[in-house]
């Protein structure tokens, strides 16, 4: 007997014919001998009707009271999930995160999972119980209710398999796997067979959203296999794990793309110790992540420096740097949300020579302007016109030959 951890995203649950359906896909798993937890998503699109009523009452709603609201959606899909196996004669019952030991910081809306006390699952697996287990969610030292961020619940899936020492989690979506580029975009996108966790981490991070990167992260570190399959198909998907060769195959395994962007400049700053630190200790005091950073060339000890942020995040920054920008001397903090990013990523990159230089040239002969460049060992990212990443993703997927099978 195995146990067996799945997720279930929103549009694998948007209704009760879809909600039968995943219920039917557990209990085939069970009637095999397994034991079986679950991690639901809110159905269909919960989350943002919820945060439009709370927009909608108060512009500027508390953390605490926004996330007690939006955990509801993953209970209403947990426990209608478990309605659904029981009228099919199965045991099942429902978690809250809390209730599932999922415990978190006190950061609403970005909460970070601290640790899974896993008592309560495995007692009631114990009983016989298939569990399912409300994503997107866990509860503080205080007992408030926090949310993970947005496509969270593949990272209470993945906590959970660690936690249980599951030998893989699955991730079941809409999508047949981990493409080359979002097949929306590039329709000769190619789903891959297996990627190893740092390239899916970068992917993850840079825009590919079939994967949360926290969850990766969790995967790596405890060595999960990562499943990432289609609900609707039986298809075989893509598996997230380490050891993948880096030998006869191309050495770019995906683009992606991400439209949630916003560029920060502040304008005219000093060039002296102590400046950086002075700008970006405040962010990370505020929760605010940071993406690339570029300084420029000091001129007469003044200089410029850039970096992104998500759009989202924007006026909140904007909020903390501009009094930081006047005391340090700077002359002025500008913004711009009209940005996007696109970025090619691979290992097989990491000792051979001209993919930089490829991508720069398969842009310039669309005419597609880089505004900034930032790279890892594993990944070279540039920030264009948000107009054009679009044609961006698809240029450097035909470049670097993607459509072409390992």
């Amino acid at each position: 007997m195995a146990l067996v951890v799945q997720k279930y995203g929103g549009s694998s649950v948007a209704d009760a014919d879809k909600i039968r359906n995943v219920a039917r896909r557990i209990a085939a798993v069970k009637d095999k001998g397994n034991d079986v937890v679950v991690t639901v998503s809110a159905m269909g699109n919960t989350t943002d009707e919820l945060i439009g009523l709370a927009y909608q009452l108060n512009e500027q709603p508390d953390g605490r009271e926004l996330d007690a609201l939006l955990s509801t959606g993953e209970v209403v899909s947990s426990t209608l999930l478990t309605m659904a196996l029981e009228a099919m004669g199965y045991e099942a019952i429902s978690l809250t995160g809390g209730q599932a030991g999922i415990r978190t910081d006190a950061t609403y809306r970005r909460a970070r999972i601290l640790k899974v006390e896993s008592k309560r699952v495995v007692k009631e697996l114990e009983k016989g119980n298939i569990v399912i287990v409300a994503g997107f969610q866990g509860i503080t030292e205080d007992m408030n209710v926090t949310t993970l961020g947005r496509g969270a619940s593949d990272t209470t899936a993945v906590a959970l398999a660690a936690s249980l020492e599951a030998e893989v989690c699955e991730i079941y979506t809409d999508v047949e796997g981990v493409y080359t580029a979002d097949p929306r975009i590039v329709p000769e996108a190619r789903p891959l067979a297996e990627i190893g966790y740092e390239e899916m981490l970068e992917l993850a991070s840079h825009g590919t959203k079939v994967m949360h990167s926290r969850a990766v992260e969790i995967g790596e570190l405890h060595h999960i296999p990562i499943l990432v399959a289609s609900s609707f198909t039986g298809k075989p998907g893509t598996l997230i794990h380490g050891g993948v060769s880096m030998e006869v195959r191309n050495k770019v395994r995906g683009i992606a793309h991400d439209l949630d962007v916003a560029k920060v400049t502040v304008v005219g700053v000093p060039d002296r110790p102590g400046i950086a630190a002075a700008i970006f200790e405040p962010l990370a005091a505020a929760s605010i992540s940071v993406d690339t950073i570029v300084q420029n060339a000091s001129i007469d000890n003044i200089t410029d420096l850039t970096f992104t942020v998500s759009r989202g995040q924007l006026d909140e920054v904007m909020e903390v740097i501009s009094p930081i920008a006047k005391e340090i001397g700077a002359r002025e903090c500008v913004s711009d949300s009209t940005q996007g990013k696109v970025s090619i990523v691979g290992t097989g990159m990491l000792n051979m020579p001209g993919f930089a230089a490829r991508m720069f040239s398969a842009l310039s002969e669309k005419g597609i302007n880089i505004q900034l460049i930032t790279t890892s060992e594993i990944r070279i990212t540039c920030i264009v016109d948000e107009g054009r990443v679009k044609d961006a993703v698809r240029v450097l997927h035909q470049a670097f030959e993607l459509d072409v099978g390992d």
